[in-house]
């Protein structure tokens, strides 16, 4: 039996509505809602995703052991997802057009292919333009499967077939499950068709990648539930006009979340960067200019050094400029705020731009101290100590606050052969190992200031 009803659905986060709205209850966002017919495929009782699945298992009896990884063999990709692929997960990557998702799962579905039996599901290039790319990485296997299908029971139905290990679909908004009217890409398709799969691949036992956009804002395109649905939610970082590219795990049920893997995009395919510090840092503490400060921020377990740079220049406009890359534009202006209050630094009058290089973004509070300086030596155009790092968060009052795991950005600073550290004195006393680097306390910006300004 078929029953069609027609209702209205949020194409941002899914929200369903009998009908249309200007702007969607859920999410806040306006003119969203798009009329969608949705058919509902009922055979006796029986729905087409369900799967057997036991009969239920008393909590004492379920065996506990450690989940089945598999190692990639690319040591900052397992980083990011916890240590390898774990068997029955699924991994969702995001990312703009070509940065490199399908260049990094061609590259993984080789490796893996060496030991398992990949299926690669490329909806959006023919099997010439893939085995292309292949060439190009030199990838050669007879257990890499290569399919062009955009059909999700078909697709199923190659999976039963060649029951392999590892299954990469190439994208997600391109298929489509026939028995629902609506054109591939939209709410309805992309939560069916991830639903059907990320279900066969639970009752399978393999792992599974997929692909998805990402919309002008950044987030992966379809509603908000495709990243409820799946395991692991990873995201590549970077701008194609730069070589390098970061992949920042924001979702894993199996491991550590915002860990970042770095990679070098090259003719070659992406190759990870072991040491992601000194491609960031460019020997900048070699340099003695103003308006650049280091950090040692924290990426998951990973401490990286990086350098925040700022430049105040006087306003050519009737209202002053602040642009910030790589960190929050409305943190940037609270640390503003503070130094005009507390350092009374007039910077009314002057654009305020801060970059952090390389292209990475931070987003924890423990760069505030960082930044502050950076603006403070570029409006006094006077560099801070070119071997030191600075540490701390800055509160409303001028106060340094301090942060975590401080031991691990010590050690990384010492490796990179930096030889101060400012931070608040109350993380001094955390700190066990550091012999070879000076450890300056303070209290508030003010001293800070004083300290690091030459």
């Amino acid at each position: 039996m078929v029953t069609t009803k027609t209702i209205f659905i949020c194409q941002n986060c899914g929200y369903q509505s009998p009908k249309w709205l200007g702007r969607c209850p859920n999410c806040q966002k306006w003119n969203t809602l798009v009329e969608e017919r949705l058919q509902d495929i009922i055979e006796e009782g029986k729905d087409v995703r369900r799967v057997p699945s036991g009969p239920p298992k008393k909590l004492t009896d379920i065996k506990s052991g450690d989940f089945i990884r598999t190692n990639t063999n690319i040591k900052e990709l397992d980083r990011v997802l916890g240590g390898g692929i774990v068997a029955g997960s699924v991994i969702l990557i995001g990312g703009e057009p070509g940065i490199g998702k399908s260049t990094l799962l061609l590259q993984v579905s080789g490796i893996l292919a060496k030991s398992k039996r990949v299926l690669y599901v490329n909806g959006e290039e023919s099997i010439a333009q893939t085995k292309l790319r292949a060439d190009r990485l030199s990838i050669t296997s007879d257990n890499l499967y290569i399919i062009n299908d955009t059909e999700v029971s078909s697709i199923a139905e190659h999976i039963e077939k060649l029951n392999p290990e590892v299954v990469v679909i190439d994208s997600i908004q391109v298929l489509y499950n026939r028995d629902f009217s609506q054109s591939p890409g939209s709410v309805t398709q992309i939560k069916e068709c991830s639903g059907a799969l990320t279900v066969l691949a639970k009752y399978k036992g393999f792992s599974l990648f997929i692909v998805g956009h990402v919309t002008k804002e950044g987030a992966i395109a379809g509603p908000k539930i495709l990243e409820h649905m799946v395991d692991c939610v990873i995201y590549f970082e970077g701008q194609n006009q730069m070589a390098f590219r970061i992949l920042r795990s924001v979702k894993n049920r199996f491991g550590p979340t915002n860990e970042i893997g770095v990679f070098h995009m090259t003719q070659k395919g992406l190759i990870e960067v072991a040491n992601p510090s000194e491609i960031f840092l460019i020997n900048t503490h070699s340099k003695s200019i103003s308006g650049s400060a280091v950090v040692p921020t924290m990426e998951g377990t990973r401490s990286i050094l990086v350098e925040i740079q700022a430049l105040v220049t006087p306003s050519n406009f009737s209202m002053s400029r602040q642009r910030a890359i790589g960190v929050d534009l409305n943190r940037l202006l609270l640390l503003i705020a503070v130094l005009e209050k507390r350092l009374n630094l007039n910077l009314a009058n002057y654009d305020v731009f801060v970059n952090v290089a390389g292209g990475i973004k931070v987003i924890e509070p423990g760069c505030d101290l960082a930044v502050c300086l950076a603006i403070a030596s570029s409006f006094k155009n006077r560099p801070v100590s070119n071997d030191a790092i600075f540490i701390g968060e800055v509160g409303l009052g001028g106060e340094i606050r301090s942060v975590g795991q401080t031991q691990l950005r010590i050690n990384e600073a010492v490796r990179l052969g930096f030889k101060k550290c400012i931070l608040h004195n109350s993380d001094i006393k955390h700190i066990t190992s550091a012999s070879s680097i000076e450890l300056l306390g303070v209290e508030n910006i003010k001293d800070a200031v004083e300290i690091a300004l030459r």
